[in-house]
């Protein structure tokens, strides 16, 4: 019965070596669906209830997935024209107004990929081997249609390393490695995550308090510049110690200028009294989080740790490096960016297993 903590995955350098089953690492909301008979729920992996935001997801688990059924698996925005992930329409799915919410099923419908197995009629596999469960999804879910669909894996080293490279072009985050004898372990870091990594230097333009005070610094704002010579707003840097948040509020204090004459003087580019991200803009992730700024001179370059872009914007927070005393901002450019070689979503989401490959179910 819902809700049920989802089992997680810890972070690594490299594919693995070993008995693992690789799955492509998705970039959605991850989510259990919970079915019996007519009833439907879909869980977070915070564990609160994403159903009223997914009505076309309910539909689909009630003409597709078996009448009693407990699966893990993501919840995905396919951008079939582009032919990757869209993230960014994914959140707006995340809506109060039911009004809303049914307008953006009908106009940008998720899908869900299920990866895992946790509960089929009355029998319960989460004390079950992997190689089982997985075996048992693909049975389960092997006549299932769009927008229902059940994720690639492979034992093939090989396979999963031309994934890894491949399926970034399609919005995908890297890869996922399982054990083959592994159980389902609820709120445990027991699988492994290979994600893309990349640096880049970026223009510090500004910075936002930390919540306990004025006194530290929460994340700094990351620019570009684009051809035209205007500096982008590409993410922020976020995650620092304490000590070192408290250090750069007095390193960068030398640098807080006004908005005017700032590249991102936004309050000049609308008319007075609407709505600017620099004045009145909240996340539509976190409602309520006030995403207004201090300006900073943009003359100092961070380089910057990150996995991969969502069109000019970084998809995570970024992490912090180290300065970069040698670059000029003006040097700071999108040229530096490697492109994922592009790749067709559709492809991935229509060939649940790679020609040749065995596949996990023979264990």
């Amino acid at each position: 019965m819902p809700p049920v903590e989802p089992m997680l995955s810890k972070a690594i350098d490299a594919i693995p070596d070993g008995d693992y089953v690789f799955e492509p690492k998705w970039d959605g909301f991850r989510s259990i669906v919970f079915r019996d008979g007519d009833e439907v729920e879909i869980g977070s992996r915070n564990e609160r209830p994403m159903t009223r935001y997914f009505p076309e997801l309910v539909d689909a688990v009630l003409s597709e997935l078996p009448r009693r059924c407990v699966i893990d698996g993501e919840i995905i925005l396919p951008d079939f024209t582009a032919g990757r992930l869209d993230f960014e329409a994914l959140q707006l799915r995340l809506h109060p107004a039911a009004s809303r919410v049914r307008k953006l099923a009908a106009e940008t419908p998720a899908h869900f990929v299920a990866f895992d197995l946790l509960a089929l009629a009355d029998e319960d596999y989460t004390e079950r081997p992997f190689t089982d469960r997985r075996a048992a999804l693909e049975q389960a879910l092997a006549a299932v249609k769009s927008p229902i669909h059940v994720t690639p894996a492979t034992t093939d080293h090989e396979v999963a390393a031309r994934w890894f490279t491949q399926f970034e072009g399609a919005g995908l985050d890297g890869l996922v490695a399982k054990p083959k004898d592994g159980v389902y372990e609820p709120n445990k870091r027991v699988m492994f995550k290979i994600k893309h990594e990349r640096t880049a230097d970026c223009v510090v333009a500004g910075f936002r308090p930390h919540k306990t005070g004025a006194d530290a610094i929460g994340s700094l704002l990351l620019g570009l510049y684009k051809p035209d010579g205007q500096l982008a707003s590409i993410g922020v840097v976020g995650a620092l110690p304490m000590a070192t948040r408290r250090a750069l509020r007095v390193e960068l204090d030398p640098l807080i200028t006004t908005f005017d004459g700032h590249p991102w003087n936004w309050a000049a580019m609308v008319p007075e009294g609407t709505r600017t991200p620099r004045a009145a803009e909240y996340s539509r992730w976190n409602v309520g989080k006030d995403l207004s700024f201090t300006p900073l001179r943009p003359e100092r370059v961070l380089e910057v740790r990150y996995d991969h872009m969502e069109g000019p914007r970084l998809r995570h927070t970024g992490q912090f490096v180290r300065w970069r005393p040698d670059r000029t901002p003006q040097s700071c450019t999108f040229d530096q960016l490697e492109e994922p070689v592009n790749f067709d979503l559709g492809e991935i989401l229509s060939t649940p297993l790679p020609p040749n490959d065995p596949g996990p179910s023979d264990g």
